[in-house]
């Protein structure tokens, strides 16, 4: 498998799983009609799941907290 398609896919279920645990959270502490709900879960997930890049051959994350990439 390319690595570009390595990165997507990890990006898809990082944010998915991200996704479902801040909708579950959020969802059970405060109860917000359907459509905030998922839309603060997300923007949530999206700014708190790491992006995993393509550089070249090699597989890197950027975690949201960190200003330099890290090679994996």
């Amino acid at each position: 498998m390319r690595v570009k398609s390595k990165a997507l896919i990890l990006n898809l279920i990082v944010f998915g799983v991200l996704f479902v645990i801040f909708r579950a959270g959020i969802g059970t502490l405060i109860p917000l009609p359907y459509l905030p709900l998922l839309l603060g879960s997300a923007v949530l997930a999206s700014f708190c799941s790491p992006k995993f890049l393509a550089k070249g051959e090699e597989l890197w994350v950027k975690l949201p907290w960190k200003k330099t990439p890290i090679k994996c």
